[in-house]
Formats: C-alpha cells, structure tokens, sequence
C-alpha cells in the first residue's frame, strides 16, 4: 500500500511540476492568397537543441494552439507544408498570436522527389500510409496493419491502440461489423486501402461529441476508391489423412452500402471461428449480458500456444451474411448472420499434481475428447447518427446446439463423459438521444432472455463415499435447467455549462432468474436426496440515480469526469428444498473518478480511481451440491457473496508520429474484501468438493505493463516490446487448513519485423513468461516458458517467394520433452495479370507427434501432453477479384 501511495504522489508531482511553467503558442496559417492552409505541420524546438517542444497540425481553418511547458527564454518556430516554403521565426517564450503566411517553393529542381508519408497527424486522427509498410507477401490488411507502431493485433484478433482494445472499427467511418470486425480485417485486400486511421479519443456519437469526451481510440480502414467492389476464393486439397480447403468473400463497399459475405470450410486446422469474435465494448450503462453460461463441461486439454495448422483437428464450416444499408438520409439498416458447425478432436495425456499443506496428490488422465460446435448468430440493427439526433436499436437471436463427449482413461479405470450444451438468448437493446431545449435526454432501453438445457453423463459414477455408501455404480447424471428474464431501463438528462458537462440519470433493473438442477445415481435411476438438488429462484432489482460530471479545458489539455451512482439494490433467493431463504438490502454509493492531462504534445498520463460492489449471482448460491465435472462437485451453502472492490489505476503514454514512436505504460492496484472463503476439499484421487463459508477475507492485485513500438523507416523495421507483472495474494481455506496463496508472473515479448535485403525478410516473435506461487511461505516450484518464432521470406522473384518457419518452445518442469522445435516450409507463385496465387504448403516437417505444456495455479500443478497433427502437405489456388 505504501508503493502505491508513492506511486500517486509522484504522479501528481509529476503533472503539477510540468504545468508549473506553460505558454500557450496559437495562430492561423494561410497561403498566398490568404486561404487556410489544413494540415500544415507546426513544430517549436529550442535555439540551443534539436529537441521538440510542442508540435501542432494546422485544422481546416488554419488554425493551431500549443502548450510550451520549459522555461528556455528564447525557441525557433517552424511551419512547413508540402510544395510550400518553410517559414522559420525566432521568438520570445509567452502567450502570443501568430499569423503565418507560407509562400508556393520558387526553387527549380532538375528533379523533384516527394517522400511519401508514414504517418500523418490532423488533430485526433493519425494516417497510417498502408503502402509504407506493405511488402510483397502481404495480402490482406491485418497483415499491413501488424507492422504498425502503436497497434497490436492479439491471437484471438483484437485490435490495440496502445495497449487499450480499440472502441470501433470503420470501413470508411461506417461499422458494419458491429464489433466482430475479425472478418473484415483478414479479408479486406491490402491492395483496396489508402489508409489506417486511429481515431483518438473518438466519440462515434455524433449527438455527444462537443459534449462528452471519450478517451478511447477507434480504427477506420480508408479505401482507394468511393466503390469498392473485391473478394476473394480459395480452393486447397492436401494429404495425409485427406485435406481440404474453400473459402468464397465477395465484399462491396460504397458511401451508402456495405457488405462482406463469406462462406469458408477446412479441416486443416484453421480456426475460422475466430473470424466472427464478438469483441464489441459499448459503454452505454445498461450492460447485462446475454454471454453464454457453461455451468457443466468435461475435461478438456489445454491447447498449445501456436500455429493452429499444427494440431487443431477440425471439420468447421462458417457462413457470414454482414450488410449494411442506407434505407434513407442518415438512417442505416444493418444485417450481421453467422453460423459457426465444427467438429473436433482433441488426444493426449494430462498429469495434475495437487499440493495440499499436509500432502501431494497425483492424478494421471489420458483424454481422448469430441467436440461439436454449432451456433447462429444474428442481429438487426436500425440506426441514426447525427449531431440533433441518435437512435440506435438492436435486436439480437443466439442459439448453440453444442455438445461434447470425452473418454478419460485414468491409472485404474475407464470413464465416459457425456455433455449436452444448448442455449438460446434474445434481446433488444434502444437508445435515444435528442434535444430538450437546451439539454439532451438519453433513454436507453436493454430487454432479454436467456435458457440453458444441460447434462452431463458419467460413466461409472462417481464420489462413491458420498452418493452411494462407499459401493460402485453404473453411471452419474446431472441435469441443469436455468432462464434468465432481465430488463432495464433509464433516461438522462445532459447539459453543458461552459467546459463542465453535467448529466443525470435515473433508472430500474430488474432479473430473475430460475435454477433447477437434478443429480441421479443410476442404479435403477434412482434420485439422491436435498442434498444434490436444486430448485431455485432467484431475483434482483435495482433502482440507481447517477450524477456525472465532466470538465474539459479549451485548450483539451485537461479532462476531468466524476461519476456518482447511487443504487437501491434489493436481492431475494428463495430455495423450495431447503428453509434457508435468504434476502439482501443495500443502499450502494460507486465513485468513480477520471482524470487525464497532456503534458506535452507527445506526452500525457490519466489516473483512475474507483469504488464497486458486486453481490452474488445465482452460480455461487446454490446449497445444493452440483457435479460441474466428472471429478468436481460444488455448492455454496452459504450467505449471499458479498464483493467490495477498490481499483486505482495510474498510466503515461507517449506518441511520436514524426519519430514513429509510441510507448505506454500503466500500474494498478487493487483490494478485493469478500465475506466468502472457498473450501477445497482434494481426496486421493483428485476429486475436489468446493463449499463456500462464512469468513471475511482479503485479495491483494498489483499490476505493472509497459510496452513500446518502433518504426525504423530507412531499414523498413519494425520493433514492439512488451512486459507485464502481476502480484497477488489471498487467503484459502485447503482441506480443513487456513493458507495464503502469493502468485507472481512476469511475461516479456518482443515482436521484430524487418527488411534485410531485398530479397530476404524476417519476423521474429520472442515471448518469456514466469510464474511462481506460494502458499504459507511454501514455495512451488518455478514455471518457466520459452517461445521464439522465426519466419524467413525468400523473394525469388517479384511474383514468387519461399517462406521458412521455425517455432521453438520451452519449459522448465516437463519431465519429457521439455523442449519443442516445428519447421513449415511455405511456396507462392503469383500470376500478376489475373491476380492469382499457387500456395504449396508443407507443415510440421519433422513429423513431431507431441507437445508438452505446462501450467500451475493456486494449488495445482497441471502437464498436458497433446497430440499433433502428422506431417502434411497442401497445395491450394487463391482468387481476388
């Protein structure tokens, strides 16, 4: 606590000492003629040094404001823009106007060679040129984009800015997508866009813009042409066992239409899935989920940490219809429809050590898993955006036919597992915002349900002490019934006053939500007592009043938001099979505080501070026992959970776009009390019983990142390096005995792509993750683990290349095969004229058949051993058009 506390004053000396002394720099530019000049470059350095001061971007009036924070007396002012001649001034450090006038460039070259610009800043949007970065293996913009300082693209395909997910992504300022944006990022051509722009602190209500500030960046993908019509096939047929591969995108993108529809299927272990991630984040504050709850499962391996082709065995077909339309002036219709069928397979060993104070358990699996996934999901969409009106309504269908079933194979006997996982969700979501006189009022509008049928069959049973005297039986059975009904609604009322911005919101949120589940001992299906079922109903309502205010000075470098919701909260759970009903009543106050100041024109850090309390959700209140997995039973006879967490968050980002600099760095601290301890109970074969008591405790986190991105122009290299470490600690109650269990990680990785020659390229991605932990002063052995991949491109012409991928990885407590190296060879044939590339593709050429990973958590210690894909080999034909 103390770190922290230092760690906040040093942030506020920081801010304050920088803002001690400050002249504020402004002016209009224009040309000969006296128009405005937009997007003229500003730049104040001082006599003595190179060093920048400030930096501006002339806006479409011409105008440009900066901040100098230095005590030097005397700078040299400098405005330049492209064709013009470059206006330099030597003046005096203090508040003062300037008129510039630039002049067309008189000098007459022989030859005239105009560099083309990587990044371009006017004011909040940064232009990223994809042809600066665009090589020639890159097909598609996620391949461009990846080589971009400043954003990341993470495995599962989310964007960030930063180190922050990205708020929307555009297709030339319109969001088709609605948030699964995967598929347009790897199916837009390279060749189609002009630019990447991230919107910085991007506000996509229009209604909202001069009001309400936001400090979240969006993406907008900027095309060549106002219509745009592209796509692409792809057809591959491989060996051993049989392979295939299809794929068919055409796309159409113009000013009042949009649309990517897809069909793909493979069974070569690409994840098309992926492709259709939710990872939208409204903040619109009426966000209950309608996520997918997985209250039973079978036990499954952990999947290793690289290229899929290599051991994902999979039969997927995935279907997309995604439109949009402009049905009339500043009214979008929008169609987003997936559905996901797959089919896989997962082999292979799993050794788990359970570490108890008094003893260690082992327990030996072997798995041999099928998995069936099948889903639709859609949603329709109606939505006016102006800056006098917002409307925007949601309707929103999900439905999953999934399944899955297991053999485990364990030191002296044989089980089946058995699981039948479908789900049905439905919403709709409204927001209006509209002008009330001189405020806005805001209704927002979030109604659903959900249900979930599942079951889940062992066989033999299982917990024999406790369901059936000691004595073996044929098989075990849960059943699990759970619906959802949830609404809530509220309205607001915005009103600027100056740079404050104040609004008021009140509202009521009601759900409930009903629980059966049954647990049957087969022998003659005969049902087990109180103790193994549930019939539960469960209900809470809300009514909250929240104030919000904001402040944000004129010259942007200060922003401030306080927010203070007030909530009734009132929550009943009543139980047909046991008396213990139980009811909670809680008058609750969350502060919650922002504040973010620019330093410089580069520089600016934000603090966080904030207070919430979570109750309990029926999936912790069952008394009931209920078998989750074939070796975990749980229930949670107890009160209703109680959660008050305090989250303090500081962070300092810096971003060049002239150097091609961007580095961020951020720590947090947070102190979780509950009233809840969770008791483990470990027998000697692994089995766990979780039960929850009564008893205050404490959660500690610590959290520290850093990360940072180069571009090198000259070279054609990009570099990304990133670190995090995370601390926690807490108390456990571990069969019978009181124990507090530290973890500490630390993960590093660095991302290196570059041009050597021109015909040899390379990225090479590094990755070295620590994990320790502890309970009363016991320390667990050491985790370590070790990825490096290295891929060499080989252009041999201008129309074909080589690619060589090497993948090694490592880690410290295997006992076999700590150590795993891959080789993939990859060949391209491009016809130029029609736009055609022959791929042939050679995977896993060392024919290695497994891998060994490795992970711990608060008492356990768990090595999977996973089948691979045997070596393979295929040829594949791919189209745009």
């Amino acid at each position: 606590m103390r770190s922290f506390k230092t760690y906040i004053f040093l942030m506020f000396s920081l801010v304050f000492f920088k803002n001690y002394s400050q002249s504020v720099i402004s002016g209009v530019i224009n040309d000969e003629k006296g128009q405005p000049l937009s997007g003229a470059t500003v730049i104040i350095s001082k006599k003595t040094s190179t060093s920048i001061l400030a930096y501006d971007i002339s806006d479409t009036q011409g105008k440009f404001k900066t901040n100098v924070k230095d005590i030097t007396g005397s700078l040299i002012f400098k405005v330049s823009y492209l064709g013009y001649t470059t206006w330099i001034k030597n003046i005096y450090n203090k508040k003062q106007q300037l008129l510039v006038q630039l002049f067309p460039s008189t000098e007459n070259l022989k030859e005239v060679f105009v560099e083309r610009k990587i990044i371009e800043q006017h004011g909040d949007t940064l232009s990223f040129s994809v042809a600066a970065f665009k090589d020639q293996k890159d097909r598609v913009i996620a391949d461009v984009i990846k080589k971009m300082p400043g954003i990341e693209i993470m495995p599962s395909g989310a964007i960030l800015y930063q180190g922050k997910p990205i708020q929307k992504y555009y297709i030339e300022g319109l969001d088709l997508m609605e948030g699964r944006y995967n598929l347009a990022n790897e199916n837009i051509s390279a060749d189609d866009v002009s630019k990447v722009q991230i919107l910085e602190n991007h506000q996509p209500l229009k209604i909202l813009d001069s009001l309400v500030f936001s400090e979240r960046s969006s993406l907008n993908i900027k095309l060549k042409k106002k219509l745009t019509i592209s796509g692409n096939a792809e057809l591959g047929a491989g060996f051993s066992p049989l392979l295939w591969k299809a794929k068919f995108t055409p796309m159409l993108f113009s000013k009042k239409r949009q649309a990517i529809v897809t069909y793909q299927s493979n069974n070569t272990g690409t994840d098309i899935s992926r492709q259709i991630y939710n990872f939208s984040s409204e903040n619109t504050g009426n966000n209950i989920s309608i996520e997918k709850t997985n209250w039973l499962s079978i036990t499954q391996l952990s999947k290793p940490p690289f290229l899929q082709e290599l051991w994902l065995d999979n039969n997927v077909h995935l279907a997309s219809v995604n439109v949009l339309q402009q049905i009339k002036k500043d009214v979008i219709l929008k169609l987003n429809v997936s559905y996901l069928n797959d089919f896989q397979k997962q082999s292979g060993n799993s050794n788990t050590r359970f570490f108890t104070p008094t003893d260690t358990i082992n327990l030996l699996e072997n798995n041999q898993n099928k998995l069936f996934t099948s889903n639709l999901q859609s949603k329709l969409i109606i939505e006016k955006n102006t800056k006098s009106n917002y409307i925007k309504n949601n309707f929103e269908v999900n439905k999953y036919w999934n399944s899955k079933r297991g053999i485990t194979q364990l030191t002296e006997t044989s089980l089946e597992q058995n699981l039948s996982n479908p789900f049905i969700a439905i919403r709709n979501k409204l927001q209006l915002i509209t002008t009330l006189g001189k405020q806005l009022i805001d209704f927002q509008s979030n109604i659903g349900y959900t249900k979930t049928n599942q079951d889940l069959e062992v066989t033999p049973g299982q917990f024999l002490n406790l369901l059936n005297n000691g004595k073996p039986y044929s098989k075990i059975n849960q059943l699990l019934e759970s619906t959802r009904l949830f609404a809530d609604n509220s309205a607001s009322l915005t009103k600027a006053l100056k740079q404050f911005t104040i609004a008021s919101k009140i509202g009521f949120s009601i759900q409930n939500q009903q629980l059966n589940s049954d647990l049957e001992v087969f022998e003659n299906k005969q049902n087990t007592d109180l103790d193994f079922l549930n019939r539960l109903d469960f209900t809470t309502s809300k009514g909250y009043f929240e104030n919000v205010i904001q402040f944000k000075s004129k010259d942007d470098f200060w922003k401030l938001r306080l927010k203070m919701p007030i909530s009734m909260l009132h929550i009943k759970l009543e139980d047909q099979n046991y008396s213990n009903n139980r009811a909670l009543n809680r008058l609750v106050f969350e502060p919650n505080f922002y504040l973010k100041k620019k330093l410089t024109a580069f520089w600016e850090t934000s603090f966080t501070a904030g207070l919430n309390y979570n109750y309990g959700d029926v999936s912790r209140l069952y008394s009931g026992f209920m078998l989750t997995n074939y070796r975990n039973l749980n229930r949670y006879n107890a009160p209703i959970s109680q959660q008050v967490n305090q989250i303090y968050r500081g962070a300092v980002s810096y971003r060049n776009p002239i150097k091609q600099i961007f580095i961020n760095g951020a720590y947090s601290f947070s102190r979780t009390k509950n009233n809840l301890l969770y008791k483990n109970e470990i027998d000697e074969n692994g089995a766990i019983i979780l039960e929850a008591i009564e008893n205050d405790n404490f959660i500690n986190y610590n959290n520290y990142s850093l990360g940072g991105s180069k571009y090198f122009k000259k070279i054609k290299t990009t570099i990304k390096l990133n670190a995090r470490y995370n601390q926690s600690n807490q108390e456990q109650l571990l069969n019978d005995t009181f124990t507090n269990v530290e973890k500490n990680n630390i993960h590093m990785d660095a991302n290196l792509d570059t041009e050597i020659f021109s015909w040899l390229s390379l990225q090479y991605v590094a990755a070295i993750s620590i994990y320790k932990s502890s309970f009363d002063e016991v320390q667990l052995r050491q985790v370590e683990t070790n990825k490096h991949v290295l891929n060499l491109f080989f252009y041999l012409t201008d129309n074909q290349y080589l690619k060589c991928t090497n993948e090694y990885y490592r880690n410290s407590l295997s006992e076999k095969n700590s150590s795993n190296y891959f080789l993939n060879f990859s060949y391209q044939y491009t016809f130029k004229q029609s736009n055609i590339d022959l791929n042939l593709s050679w995977n896993n050429v060392l024919n290695t058949n497994e891998f060994v990973n490795v992970y711990t958590n608060e008492f356990t210690y768990v090595e999977n051993s996973y089948k691979l894909r045997p070596s393979q080999v295929l040829a594949s034909i791919k189209f745009s058009f």
